[in-house]
């Protein structure tokens, strides 16, 4: 098996671009490509899934030990002849200013996968060797296989001819010998619509098959992936002993967990589902935005996603929510996070506009301008609702909007002692009856206890 990590040198250099452009041409050529996302991002790999046809799944060293990446990458990439991990922001920027934790260096050198590095070559000349050059070095141990030039203006395709190097490309040959395996044109690769929880996922109507294609197809035409496949070296890494990922499910009676997945709610680890099947449950997609409420469920796990997009449509399902509120006065098992929070809530205030939602929780939530968000660690204590011994699991919290805090009772129970590096400590996991609501997204495999309690909550056990 081959491995490449695509890296840039900042957020905005094209390297989901090209990322795609890669899984999509090896795809192309009958190759089977198993994608990976560093970090704790939930659009790209549905990005990912559409250029290679499998799932692509989170590695990220902050939340998860060098051991559990290992691990992910060794089980999902098994059967594959490519594995592609796109990087998160720069190569070297991870949770804080003097660690590398987190960072898509960490993750390439724990997995010993070379990088290409992504550089935004626009409106430069020589300095693009001072920029390169202090990339390459500023860390011995990261082994950085070859750069690929994107936004370029006078290109030609250097390494299909026996011209000279392009001028960009001989200032870079002037510091070091490792390769430029293209020079991409600017406009080249087609921008991705972003908003405020970052790109346009990837089933949004301006983004298909079409798109994919001409992503490829550019990555063909600037890109030497000839070239650079064969200089990959095969994966040779080992598994940690002790820490392979279960291929099968257990044989126990399974207990069913309603997961809300549609447009509103979309933001899931796919190693967080698979763990809540391990530990028993069998999982019934639900879509709260059209569908009835399930019967027949003993849980209800909402993700994130953008409620607030689709508040109107929300608000109109009442039956469903009739059912929600009803799932709850029973004193099921209930878990929401971030969006899943704010459809728990009283609703959300967009612009002045309001959308009732549950109103399983009393407080009501409004869409702000910034973001918060940063990677958190918490602790669950007195009130956790599905199992009183206590837990330590990662996570990380992007969201814009926030409670109302006129709305919050000053009584209403918390059950996670929370902690992250921009605002220390604090208190979160709201807890009602069985009901918990988080703006915490938690990574189960960080603890894997989560997921196997709130399935034997939902089992009646706790």
């Amino acid at each position: 098996m081959k491995a490449l990590v695509i890296a840039g040198t900042r957020s905005g250099v094209g390297k989901t671009s090209l990322s795609l452009g890669i899984m999509a041409a090896l795809r192309r050529r009958g190759l089977r490509v198993q994608s990976f996302k560093v970090g704790p991002d939930f659009i790209d790999p549905g990005h990912h899934r559409l250029a290679t046809g499998r799932i692509s799944h989170n590695l990220d060293g902050w939340m998860l030990s060098k051991a559990d990446n290992l691990a992910l990458f060794c089980h999902y990439s098994r059967d594959c002849d490519v594995a592609i991990i796109e990087g998160v922001m720069g190569v070297f920027d991870g949770y804080g200013a003097t660690s590398e934790d987190g960072s898509t260096a960490q993750i390439a050198k724990w997995l010993g996968v070379p990088v290409l590095l992504v550089v935004d070559a626009s409106r430069m000349s020589r300095s693009v060797a001072a920029l390169v050059s202090g990339y390459i070095h500023f860390d011995a141990d990261l082994s950085i296989t070859g750069i690929a030039l994107n936004k370029v203006g006078n290109t030609r395709n250097i390494y299909r001819t026996t011209s000279p190097l392009s001028r960009l490309g001989e200032a870079i040959a002037s510091v070091t010998s490792i390769p430029i395996w293209g020079e991409i044109p600017k406009n080249s690769f087609p921008e991705i619509p972003s908003r405020h929880l970052g790109l346009w996922m990837a089933q949004e109507d301006n983004l298909g098959n079409s798109y994919i294609e001409t992503l490829a197809q550019a990555t063909e035409t600037y890109l030497d992936l000839d070239g650079l496949l064969a200089s990959l070296p095969d994966w040779r890494g080992e598994l940690a002993t002790g820490e392979e990922i279960s291929g099968s499910l257990p044989q126990k009676p399974s207990v069913r967990i309603a997961i809300a997945r549609d447009a509103a709610f979309c933001f899931y680890y796919e190693e967080n589902l698979r763990l809540l099947q391990e530990a028993g449950a069998t999982l019934i997609e639900v879509s709260p935005l059209g569908d009835e409420f399930p019967q027949n469920i003993d849980g209800f796990y909402f993700g994130g996603g953008y409620p607030e997009l689709h508040g109107e449509r929300l608000s109109q399902n009442e039956r469903f929510l009739a059912g929600l509120r009803r799932f709850a006065a029973e004193n099921r098992p209930i878990y929401g996070e971030c969006g899943g929070l704010i459809y728990l809530s009283q609703g959300i205030e967009v612009k002045d506009v309001r959308f009732r939602f549950a109103g399983i929780f009393p407080f009501w939530t409004r869409l702000g301008d910034r973001p918060n968000l940063g990677y958190t660690k918490i602790e669950t204590r007195a009130n956790y609702p599905f199992c009183p011994q206590p837990l330590s699991v990662n996570g990380h919290r992007f969201h814009y909007s926030q409670l109302i805090p006129e709305t919050v009772p000053p009584e209403i129970p918390t059950c996670y002692q929370a902690h992250s590096w921009r605002i220390g400590a604090f208190s979160e996991g709201y807890v009602l009856g069985n009901s918990l609501a988080s703006y915490v997204h938690l990574h189960f495999r960080s603890n894997p206890e989560f997921a196997k309690q709130f399935v034997q909550a939902c089992r009646g056990l706790y």
